[in-house]
C-alpha cells in the first residue's frame, strides 16, 4: 500500500545547528580548536576535569575555560598541558591546521558510479566527494537518472542516513515495508539499513538526488 506523504512538521525541539551562523574571527576559533582538543587528550586518558587540574596545577575552572574555546592559553600553559597529557604541544592546533575541502562538480561532470544490480537505463553520479574530514561524518550525494523501465529494481542496504529530493518525474519508492509516491520537490529522509529502493516507475524520465551520510571509519 502506498503511503501518504506525512506533513514535514519540525519537532519542538530546536535543532542544535545554526545554519545561517557567521564565521568567528581567527583567534576565537583557534581557541576553540585547542580546546577541542585538550578535552580529546584529556578522555582519551580517562582523566576528569578534576583529575588533569590536581596534575597540571591549573584550577578547573580555567580547564573549564580552556576546553570550551572561552580563553587563549598561553604557551606555558599549553606547555603543562602537553606535559601532562603526553602530547606534542602541536597536536593542540591540528584541527585548527586541517584543510577544509570543497568540491565543485560542474553539470554533467559527475563521476558514472555503478551500484550492485544497476540495470541499463539507470544511471548514477557522484556529484562529490571528501574523504577524511574532521567532522568525522562521510557524505556521499548522487543524482540518480532512471531513463528506461525495469521488470526487477535492485534493492540497497547499507549504514548510514539518506536523504531523496525529488526532480523529475514520479516514482514509488520502497523502504522496508513501505511504499513512498514521490513526485518533483518531496524528501524522502530514512535510515538506509533498511531495504530500499524504487519499486515502481511511474513517470519515466525520473531524476533525485540521494545523498547518503554516515560515520567515517576510524
Amino acid at each position: 500500500m502506498i503511503q501518504q506523504k506525512p506533513d514535514a512538521a519540525m519537532n519542538a525541539k530546536a535543532l542544535s545547528q545554526d545554519p545561517h551562523r557567521v564565521g568567528e574571527d581567527r583567534e576565537k576559533v583557534l581557541e576553540v580548536a585547542i580546546g577541542r582538543e585538550v578535552r580529546a587528550f584529556r578522555k582519551q586518558q580517562n582523566m576528569t576535569v578534576a583529575d588533569l587540574a590536581k596534575a597540571s596545577g591549573l584550577s578547573i575552572g580555567m580547564l573549564s575555560k580552556i576546553e570550551n574555546g572561552n580563553t587563549s592559553p598561553s604557551l606555558n600553559t599549553l606547555q603543562t598541558l602537553s606535559h601532562v597529557l603526553s602530547v606534542p604541544l602541536t597536536a593542540f592546533l591540528r584541527r585548527f591546521e586541517e584543510k577544509r575541502s570543497a568540491v565543485h562538480t560542474k553539470a554533467g561532470h559527475g563521476v558514472e558510479m555503478e551500484r550492485d544490480g544497476t540495470r541499463a537505463g539507470h544511471q548514477y553520479n557522484l556529484l562529490g566527494h571528501i574523504g577524511s574530514n574532521s567532522s568525522g561524518v562521510m557524505v556521499e550525494p548522487y543524482l540518480i537518472t532512471l531513463s528506461e523501465t525495469s521488470d526487477v529494481f535492485p534493492t540497497f542496504q547499507h549504514e548510514g542516513i539518506e536523504t531523496i529530493y525529488m526532480l523529475e518525474g514520479a516514482v514509488d519508492y520502497r523502504h522496508g515495508t513501505e511504499v513512498f509516491r514521490l513526485e518533483p520537490g518531496d524528501t524522502l529522509f530514512f535510515d538506509a539499513d533498511a531495504p530500499h529502493g524504487p519499486e515502481v516507475l511511474v513517470r519515466l524520465p525520473i531524476r533525485y538526488l540521494s545523498i547518503i551520510s554516515y560515520p567515517q571509519a576510524n
